[in-house]
């Protein structure tokens, strides 16, 4: 066999197996995080008009496409050897319109190469389903998420998994929503290998608005993690007044200067104002412990070396190096007197 036949065979295992992966993944997903079986309602497969595709709309799962040039590329591909996975996609109710679950950049990269047309798996799937299977995939799969698109897709999973819970509680008259939130927390976290902790902070991080959100995930070196963290504790309209903090250039919150502004101004919500002014003080002692002499003396040992072993060692050195300033200092004082 040719060896250009071999390669165009193994592509189409790995493509099969990749797309028989993506529905597996999500399908498993479902089932640990929901605790209950997939609908048997059997998938169809076609080729679909790319302008009767829609973005996923049902949740906010924060995922980021491709930049330009990466589609570009990925164009490029498509049109030397075709599409290898099919996208993911379920009806949309009333029309023969459809949500992508799974593809998204595949259909940007299509358009890109011209197609009209893309290779779909249709899925008849509710609401929960198609929230596992657009947040799954992509979590397992891109290791290059953000953490903030990360917890966009884990509070979406969440979300889903406490609603369940609710109409669970609400059939069976009982309140389970605070042992509901910790059970669903610990169900995401098994299936996907990460710790209850890491999908909390995540997930906190939602809370950040579109400015702030931007700067961790562009600029970490001006807002890092712990600050945002505690900056998403305050309510939207007080988180502008960090906004415009970094519309400054130059400017970067450090941990001890969002610790004065948190005990000066305690979240959720605070005046602009004085989130500045707490912001401006923390500076002003920065900046005054920057120009004080530092507390310790350091010298380099090597030039000490000679006669440290005689000495007895550093304490001795000390003691004798304060006589000596001393005594120089005495004589100072005394040719001041005469003078």
């Amino acid at each position: 066999m040719a060896k250009r036949d071999m390669n165009a065979m193994m592509k189409k295992r790995m493509s099969a197996t990749q797309q028989a992966s993506e529905l597996q993944t999500s399908d498993e997903a479902y089932q640990q995080l929901f605790q209950k079986q997939v609908p048997k309602e059997e998938t169809s497969q076609g080729e679909l008009p790319i302008d009767h595709l829609h973005k996923f709309f049902t949740a906010d799962i924060g995922f980021k496409p491709y930049p330009l040039e990466k589609l570009k590329a990925f164009a490029e591909q498509l049109r030397e050897e075709g599409l290898l996975v099919k996208i993911i996609v379920r009806p949309m109710v009333g029309g023969e319109d459809y949500e992508i679950l799974s593809g998204h950049n595949r259909v940007s990269a299509a358009k890109l190469a011209g197609w009209e047309t893309i290779g779909a798996e249709i899925v008849d799937a509710d609401d929960d389903r198609a929230i596992v299977i657009a947040t799954s995939t992509n979590l397992i799969q891109r290791q290059n998420l953000s953490i903030i698109e990360r917890g966009k897709a884990y509070k979406a999973l969440l979300d889903a998994k406490n609603r369940q819970g609710a109409r669970t509680d609400k059939e069976s008259g009982t309140s389970g929503e605070n042992r509901q939130r910790y059970s669903a927390r610990k169900l995401v976290a098994e299936f996907f290998g990460v710790s209850e902790y890491e999908i909390r902070k995540a997930a906190k991080l939602t809370q950040l608005i579109p400015a702030l959100a931007d700067v961790l995930e562009n600029a970490p070196k001006r807002m890092n993690l712990a600050c945002a963290d505690l900056v998403a504790d305050y309510d939207a309209e007080s988180q502008e007044a960090f906004a415009e903090m970094f519309q400054i250039e130059g400017v970067a919150l450090n941990k001890e200067a969002m610790k004065h502004i948190v005990k000066q101004c305690p979240p959720p919500t605070a005046q602009k104002q004085a989130i500045f002014a707490a912001w401006r003080e923390a500076r002003a002692k920065r900046e005054q412990q920057m120009s004080a002499p530092p507390k310790k003396l350091t010298f380099e040992r090597k030039r000490f070396a000679p006669y440290l072993e005689s000495l007895g060692g550093d304490a001795e050195v000390e003691r004798l190096f304060l006589e000596f300033l001393q005594g120089l200092a005495a004589q100072k004082s005394a040719s001041a007197t005469k003078n």
